[in-house]
């Protein structure tokens, strides 16, 4: 039967419903019962409906539509009259033993013994096929069987009483089927199992599967056939949920023990104990990512993109109105649902079975936990079953801290008896509480209605009010009162302080443990330790992000949040990329259930928080060491943020501490880290800086309007008029009342507190400035150029910041002289006293001191011969000279500008020529190694250096602001240009012909000679000149007897391997006549 005729469909599902009209016409309850003189013990069966007759069902089962042939057809009304006779005589004649009317469609003898007898035999053929049908990939085959289910119930319960638990279990599995029209049939008919005037027997025998089931869910889904499985957990779930949340509290709540073995049944299901005994396929396949992309980062990168950075104070003081916050689009808790699908199937559950599994087993454990929330005699219960897996992670962190005390390494921690095994279970423990509690939440009882969306309709597929007819809807609701929210908050408090434990995190995520060991060895861990540990820190990150969509928004009005912040950001600069995934997902969950529209305005929202715990780690580097990295994970997020800066000030000072000499010595390996985190933070002075200048002029000019206000309510009035004459020391005559001010006095004092305020803000933006170039500067020196290009990347912010505040200052003062004025006009002397009183000294004098201490160490860099650190420092060079003015560089150039040309002293095909006087630099105790003078740079690298140094060259003299700084070694620079200009060197050719036209710019006489000395000397065309006035060229410019007498050699000294190419002359000398000496716009 289970076959088919052929594997036809058809035939099978005309097979299953013909075996259920035969066993309900043979076996039907009211004619064995009564024909054998059986008392019908109530307690043994159970019927939908008392008063329906067997003919009629039968009835309505041969009414269903066939797919079949005209004889077929034929045939079944044929039977059907024919039952239908039998079946009205075996009920009129209940008093025989058998049938007298021997012309009928079956003939037997009905005894005691042929009903055990009969039953049992049907009893193996139904177990042995209707188990299997239920998982039949055809829908129209598991109808068929449904119908059948219903029959067999409906009106063979009591003679088939062997075969009834067995239906049941084939009933419940139909009831979570794929196919919509057969789970919402199966649900229906279920349903009214539970509303007919039987349902305790029902419940009865609920219990019992229950039960059973229970038992074997271990086996069945640790074994190999998973469609197998997912009917057993089905019929599980069917069952609890039908029989309410009283089944699951009178089970888990009758005594510890039970509870313990009810959760060790899961904790076996969801073991890792499988995690590395898949087959080859789903190894290759559950193989994690090196590298991903994070749409965190990315949304959080974006968002300081777009922002703008001339956005005022006083509009980026308020997020909502905030401009660039508002052209994000927000993210609502459905959309980041969709995208970030919590709680996930845990890592190590991809070798066990697949997801849909996963579901299935998890599903009941929701349940578990709602049926916790939703029974009010079972109050406090929650604790009670969540108690038993928390305790795997009290013992972890037990264990942890015995460790810490005895000093042990991580390595023979580990290789102890069942230190590995705890970890695991400390895992599984995790998945168990996240999937309990996550059955609390909205999400999860939305998901257990969608199951169960087939009980909304009647078996005409009419709504009605279930509330009135069916209890479980109403059971499975969580108590609306505020004492069991109260009751949850505690509840997830608790977990969240056994997930947060320090001892938790301290847990290795390296094969190097450096850091980790009590007495600074170097040990190997064990990769196996190491994934044991990834996985934990994945389960319990999603259980953070459970917590928050279970809680919502009290999540972070009950301190949650502030808690866990910061262990979602360290994790979000994790190594291992699962973790930082997982930490991506849950940020976004997070700031989804939270109300803010991106993870940055969460970030932003709660920055004072994970200030606060950075700063109280900062002090302890040596057990925090990941905490710079951190630091400048979260600032690059939170760029953009004009409030964050003031709180930046006190981790400032430990990180410029820490980038002090003694520091470095300390903590070598977190410099770069520290860093990191300087450069966020100067990025962010930065972006800040750029918008005061502009913010800072609107504001001048609108003090100037309200003061222009005033002037012109003055001149219209004929008595201040002649005041006005008469008063000389004031610029604007005098007011007597506030009416003549031209405004109201709040206004005024509206004024007074924004100058007030701005002014405190560009000193904050300016110390902070600062405090990064301090920390910086002294390692534009060092040895390492990665250190040494994050120092440059600071310097060249931090002077752009100082030069915007000094900008704004200027601004600034025009306003506090305009209000001055005002006040003064105006009889203001308590608004003027107080303006007065917040000047305490021009203090914005910061841009040309920080250059005069910054400028040794740039020279410093130069020095090192680091040929990446001094490509990197000429644009850095260039850029600070443009901002700050050539002026003040004139002199140094002049006394350190030969470190600079040294560079294009030699070509890079050349051998080097060093000279007796060239001094090493200064080596302290702490540097690593020494810089030996004879090393040599690779050719292409060399040609790079001097191509970086014309640029520069190029870019200063370009500009008229920095041009200056260029006009002592104006010869010196132009004679070393011509040189390189006029040699064969291909690859020096662009960089310097840009260098040649900028220092046209500045002498174009001096360029023209030095070009022609050259040019014309080898030239055989001599022009003749203009008028017979004029020397000769050659008079002019005699030609050079050797090469030392050429004036480019002269002026710019001996240069080696710049041989002269008169091509290169002639092509150099053609382009700059034509760009420089006849455009009227450059040559002067």
């Amino acid at each position: 039967m289970i076959s088919g005729a052929a594997g036809s469909v058809e035939a099978l599902d005309q097979a299953i419903r013909g075996l259920a009209e035969l066993l309900m016409i043979v076996l039907e309850d009211d004619a064995n019962l009564s024909g054998l003189d059986i008392p019908k013990n109530p307690s043994d069966g159970f019927h939908s409906n008392e008063d329906e007759s067997a003919v009629a069902f039968l009835q309505k089962l041969r009414q269903l539509p066939v797919k079949s042939h005209g004889q077929d057809e034929t045939i079944v009304e044929n039977s059907s009259a024919a039952c239908g006779d039998t079946s009205k005589r075996g009920i009129k004649e209940k008093g025989s033993a058998h049938f007298s009317d021997t012309s009928g469609s079956f003939r037997i003898n009905r005894t005691k013994d042929w009903l055990v007898s009969t039953s049992v035999h049907v009893d193996k053929l139904l177990s042995a096929t209707f188990p299997h049908l239920c998982v039949n990939p055809a829908n129209k085959v598991r109808k068929g069987l449904l119908a059948a289910i219903r029959g067999l119930l409906s009106k063979c319960s009591f003679t088939l009483k062997e075969s009834r638990l067995m239906l049941l279990e084939c009933l419940c599995v139909l009831v979570c089927d794929d196919c919509d029209e057969v789970s919402a049939a199966a649900q229906v008919f279920l349903r009214d199992l539970f509303l007919s005037s039987n349902k305790h027997h029902v419940q009865h025998d609920f219990t019992e599967i229950f039960s059973r089931q229970i038992e074997k869910l271990p086996k069945v889904v640790l074994g190999s056939e998973e469609a197998l499985a997912l009917s057993e957990i089905h019929k599980l779930h069917v069952v609890i949920y039908f029989s309410g949340p009283q089944l699951l509290a009178d089970h888990l709540l009758q005594s510890p023990v039970t509870t313990a073995r009810f959760l060790e049944v899961f904790s076996l299901c969801l073991s890792q104990n499988s995690v590395f005994a898949g087959s080859l396929d789903k190894l290759i396949l559950s193989r994690p990512s090196s590298a991903g992309y994070l749409h965190s980062i990315t949304e959080m990168r974006n968002s300081v993109l777009v922002g703008n950075d001339n956005l005022g104070i006083g509009d980026a003081a308020s997020s909502e109105d905030s401009t660039h916050f508002n052209v994000k689009i927000p993210h609502s808790l459905e959309n980041v649902q969709k995208e970030y699908d919590l709680p996930r199937m845990p890592p190590w559950f991809l070798y066990i079975g697949s997801q849909k599994l996963y579901q299935a087993l998890a599903g009941i454990l929701r349940l578990v936990g709602l049926s916790l929330m939703t029974d009010n005699r079972s109050e406090g219960s929650l604790s009670i079953v969540t108690d038993i897996p928390l305790g795997y992670m009290r013992k972890l962190v037990s264990e942890v801290r015995t460790r810490e005390q005895n000093k042990e390494s991580w390595q023979s921690w580990y290789n102890r008896t069942g230190s590995g095994q705890l970890v695991r279970q400390a895992s599984t423990a995790t998945c168990i509480l996240n999937e309990i509690i996550f059955g609390v939440s909205d999400k999860a009882v939305d998901a257990l209605g969608r199951i169960f969306r087939g009980l909304l309709t009647g078996q005409d597929d009419r709504p009605f009010n279930m509330e009135d007819h069916v209890p479980s809807i109403t059971l499975w609701k969580v108590s609306g009162e505020k004492n069991a929210r109260s009751y949850l908050i505690d509840c997830i408090g608790s977990l969240l302080h056994e997930y947060l434990s320090p001892e938790i995190w301290s847990l290795p995520l390296d094969n190097k443990s450096s850091n980790q060991q009590p007495d600074g060895e170097v040990a190997d861990v064990n990769l196996h330790f190491v994934h044991d540990v990834a996985l934990l820190y994945q389960v319990i990150i999603d259980g953070i992000g459970i917590f928050s969509m279970c809680l919502g928004k009290d999540f972070s009005s009950c301190g949650f949040l502030h808690s866990s912040l910061y262990v979602l950001l360290e994790n979000l600069i994790c190594s291992n990329f699962q973790i930082k995934r997982a930490s991506d997902a849950v940020l976004h969950v997070i700031s989804a259930t939270s109300g803010h529209p991106t993870v940055g305005h969460l970030v932003l929202a709660n920055s004072d928080y994970v200030i606060d715990s950075i700063c109280r780690q900062l002090r302890h580097l040596d057990l925090n060491p990941h905490v710079p990295s951190v630091l400048a994970a979260m600032l690059s997020y939170i760029g953009v943020a004009n409030k964050i800066l003031p709180l930046l000030e006190e981790p400032m000072r430990s990180v410029s501490q820490e980038l002090e000499i003694l520091g470095r010595h300390q903590h070598p390996d977190l410099t770069i880290p520290f860093l990191k985190a300087v450069a966020e933070i100067a990025k962010a002075s930065k972006r800040e800086a750029l918008s005061l200048p502009s913010e800072a002029e609107s504001f001048l000019e609108h003090a100037k309007k309200k003061m222009n206000d005033v002037r012109k309510k003055k001149m219209s009035d004929p008595v201040s008029s002649e005041s006005y004459d008469n008063d000389h020391d004031l610029d604007m005559p005098p007011v007597k009342s506030e009416e003549e001010v031209g405004a109201p006095i709040e206004q005024w004092e509206s004024i007074l507190f924004k100058l007030n305020d701005s002014k405190r803000y560009r000193r904050t933006v300016g110390s902070i400035a600062g405090s990064c170039l301090t920390a910086a500067t002294p390692l534009l020196s060092s040895l390492k150029h990665t250190v040494c290009l994050a120092a440059l990347d600071i310097v060249e912010d931090g002077i752009l910041s100082l030069a915007k505040v000094e900008e704004a200052y200027k601004h600034e003062m025009e306003t506090r002289h305009t209000v001055d004025q005002v006040f003064r006009l105006c009889f203001l002397y308590d608004l003027k006293d107080t303006l007065d009183a917040a000047e305490d000294g021009a203090d914005e004098n910061r841009l040309l001191p920080a250059m005069n201490k910054i400028w040794p160490f740039l020279v410093s860099c130069i020095r090192n011969k680091n040929p990446v650190a001094i490509r990197r420092c000429t644009v850095a060079i260039s850029n600070t000279i443009r901002i700050s003015g050539g002026d003040f560089f004139s002199r140094r150039f002049y006394t350190d500008g030969p470190h600079f040309w040294k560079l294009l002293s030699s070509s890079p095909f050349q051998t080097k020529r060093f000279s007796k006087e060239e001094r090493a630099p200064l080596q302290l105790p702490y540097r690593s190694a020494a810089v030996s003078s004879d090393s040599m740079m690779a050719e292409v690298s060399d040609m790079k250096v001097q191509a970086a140094v014309l640029n520069m060259i190029a870019d200063i003299s370009r500009d008229k602001r920095s041009a200056s700084a260029l006009e002592a070694v104006l010869k010196k620079v132009s004679g070393l240009v011509v040189g390189i200009a006029c040699s064969g060197v291909a690859g020096l050719h662009e960089a310097s012909l840009s260098a040649l036209l900028g220092l046209a710019s500045m002498d174009p006489d001096l360029i023209w000679l030095l070009l022609a000395d050259v040019y014309y000397s080898k030239s055989k065309d001599m022009p003749s000149p203009p008028t017979s006035d004029l020397p000769q060229v050659h008079e002019i410019l005699p030609p050079a007897s050797s090469p030392k007498d050429y004036l480019y050699v002269q002026y710019g000294g001996q240069s080696y391997g710049f041989d002269i190419d008169f091509s290169s002359v002639e092509t150099v000398f053609k382009k700059l006549h034509s760009l420089v000496y006849t455009n009227s716009q450059l040559y002067r």
